[in-house]
Parts: C-alpha cells; structure tokens; sequence
C-alpha cells in the first residue's frame, strides 16, 4: 500500500523546490475567470504577511485557482461513499521513518468502480473541476487518503509526472485546513478552510507557483483566522488530471 504515495510524494518537490524555484512572471500568471467555478472566497484567507500591494495579479490568479466549494456532497453521500471505502480499514496507518519527511499517518487505496449512487458524486466532480478544454482528462482512478488525526502531509509542490493541470478533492469525516505558500517568497501565503463534505479544486498558479499542506498532526498547528481547528481522521477523495506527454 506503500506505492501509491511513495511514488507520487517522491516525485514532488517538497524537498527540491527551494533549490530551483519557478519564477514569477506575466507569463506564469494566467487568468483562469472563464472556468467559471464559483467556490466560496469566505473560505480562502490570505496571512496579513502578503501585503496587499503586494502582487497583486498572483493575488487575484491564487483566489482564482484555488477553490472550495462548501457542501458537495450531503450527509447521506458521505456515508454512502464510507460504506464503499469501509475495507481501508484492514490496512495499518503507515507511521514509516521515510514518510515523516513527507506525509505520515496515513493509509490508501485508488478506485476507478464505484456504486450507482457513488458513481453520480464522482460525475459531479468530474463536471465542476474537469469540465473546460483546460483542465484536460480526469484519470479514471480516483486516490483515497486516509490521514489519521495525528497525522500530517508537508508542504510540496505537485509533480507534472502524475497529474496535470487540476487536481480536485473531496473531505470526508472532517475539516482541515491547508495552507500554500508561494515558493519562492513564503510571505505570499494563504489558508483554504476544507469544511467535511466540501470540494477543493486546485490548478495554475496554486499548483504550480505554491507549495501546499495539510495542517494538523505533527505537522503546521491546525488554525483557521488565528482559531484552532481540531482536525479528526480525515478520508479525502482526489481526482487528478492526465498529465501531459512530456512529462511521463
């Protein structure tokens, strides 16, 4: 069960990515309002520490490309999709010497076959984050991670090999919060608040141009807007796009 985030964690940079850091440029910012995903901006909180004449196009592309989009799923399709994912269970959360540099706590499966019911949630995903020319193809596997409640995922960025332009997550079980700062100016930071049965989307700039982790655990204190946000195990559901070409 290691594989699945040994090989993708592997691959990103969380270690690498102050070493040869993207720029930032015109270029690199693009403007993504056509997407047209309307995800609550009450729930993205951007640190006094970013200023507010500061970058301000990046400012705009980050509130942009990071989305959460409250209530996705209802109470009785979160308990559907635990029931299908009930036999994660028989697998020990992985507390490996190697994942502490990395993410640690945690368990996971994929799953490309879902239930009829289940399989209608999954559709919504795909029509809300995969939907534009843009976005690309969803890979037909969806990754379940299972992060105990004292567990933890670093900051990274993702790398092109496994996914492209968007990746797309629902919360099961609990809140979270994640936090994303800019690579190379780790002043430029924000928090997206991932309230239980919610669904972020990620792409552009947040994926590229910023790290991101889930705080909790061992890892970052779990606060939101200075308050302390308790985070339980936490399931989340994530839906990646096809990566480009060039980058297998």
């Amino acid at each position: 069960m290691r594989l699945l985030t040994f090989s993708f964690l592997k691959n990103c940079k969380w270690k690498a990515w102050m070493q040869n850091p993207r720029k930032i440029s015109s270029g690199t910012v693009r403007s993504t309002v056509e997407e047209k995903i309307t995800g609550d901006p009450n729930l993205i909180y951007i640190h006094p520490s970013w200023k507010a004449d500061e970058e301000q196009h990046l400012r705009t592309a980050i509130m942009t490309d990071m989305q959460v989009l409250p209530d996705f799923v209802t109470e009785a399709e979160e308990t559907s999709l635990l029931a299908e994912l009930e036999n994660i269970k028989k697998y020990r959360f992985d507390m490996c010497e190697w994942c502490t540099q990395a993410i640690q706590g945690f368990r996971e499966t994929e799953r490309s076959t879902w239930s009829e019911e289940n399989a209608l949630v999954m559709s919504r995903v795909r029509g809300a984050a995969f939907s534009s020319a843009r976005a690309g193809e969803a890979l037909p596997h969806v990754h379940v991670l299972d992060l105990a409640a004292a567990g933890h995922i670093r900051p990274h960025v993702d790398a092109l090999r496994f996914c492209g332009e968007v990746i797309a997550g629902i919360s099961l079980l609990s809140t979270a919060v994640m936090r994303l700062e800019h690579a190379q100016r780790p002043q430029l930071r924000l928090d997206a608040l991932l309230p239980q049965r919610s669904l972020y989307i990620m792409r552009g700039v947040a994926r590229y141009e910023f790290t991101h982790a889930v705080c909790g655990g061992a890892g970052a204190p779990s606060t939101w807007r200075g308050a302390p946000v308790p985070r339980r195990r936490r399931l989340a559901l994530i839906s990646r796009s096809r990566p480009p070409p060039t980058a297998c």
